[in-house]
């Protein structure tokens, strides 16, 4: 192998038997520095010509608070909904590429995921980000999965299941046997809906315990020592 895993510090009988792999993207194969609280203020100012006043951004993740606050524009002015949702939708993935381009891939990914699949583990990506911003920072991203879903190619991004079934089913295995691995108490929400096994990294913004306390089956600090002990030298 190719690189060094720090040591998996929960090592767990979920990693036998595996067919799939779905991954989270930012903050779990890449590192994209992206501020959440300015992409909400931007949603905001985005908003403000569709509403009565300037909303204020709150804690809701922003997919979900544009949906809200499209639906308060539809009920002033019948197609206003859809036209805030396409404005608001390009400034982040504005923002979203403007990141990308300084992003960078964590060293393990490419070698993981290769490695991965000589094991005969199909592997997915599946993320909120836009198709650009992935393929910014990953550009050879489909020679390394065998399917990409960002936000731009399903109709509910996680954490609705629907997202990470599809992945599922375009690989063609048992979601009882894909362990789905992020960052965030969310990748750990979408594998309960979707019944799938779930593994929580500490190489984005939450840390083990919280990923722990979100109920992953399995967590480390990031995905090369998650996967230690199934790679490891036979």
């Amino acid at each position: 192998m190719h690189y060094e895993p720090t040591p998996l510090l929960k090592p767990h009988a979920v990693l036998s038997g595996l067919e799939a792999v779905v991954f989270d993207f930012d903050g779990t194969l890449a590192e994209l520095i992206l501020d959440f609280a300015e992409m909400r203020r931007l949603v905001a100012r985005t908003a403000a010509p569709f509403l009565s006043a300037e909303p204020a951004p709150g804690s809701t993740p922003v997919l979900e608070w544009l949906a809200t606050l499209a639906a308060e524009a539809e009920t002033l002015a019948v197609g206003s909904g859809a036209a805030l949702t396409e404005s608001a939708l390009a400034a982040i993935e504005t923002m979203e590429v403007e990141s990308a381009a300084r992003g960078i891939l964590f060293p393990f990914t490419r070698p993981l995921l290769d490695d991965l699949r000589k094991r005969g583990l199909a592997c997915g990506i599946i993320t909120r980000n836009c198709s650009k911003a992935v393929r910014t920072v990953f550009p050879d991203v489909d020679e390394h999965l065998e399917v990409v879903l960002t936000r731009d190619d399903v109709p509910r991004p996680k954490p609705h299941p629907a997202h990470l079934l599809d992945a599922i089913r375009r690989m063609g295995v048992d979601s009882r046997a894909t362990l789905m691995v992020g960052d965030h108490p969310m990748d750990m929400e979408t594998a309960r809906a979707a019944g799938t096994r779930s593994g929580g990294v500490a190489s984005g913004r939450s840390t083990l315990d919280a990923l722990s306390a979100s109920g992953a089956d399995i967590v480390a600090p990031d995905c090369a020592a998650l996967f230690k002990p199934l790679l490891a030298p036979r």
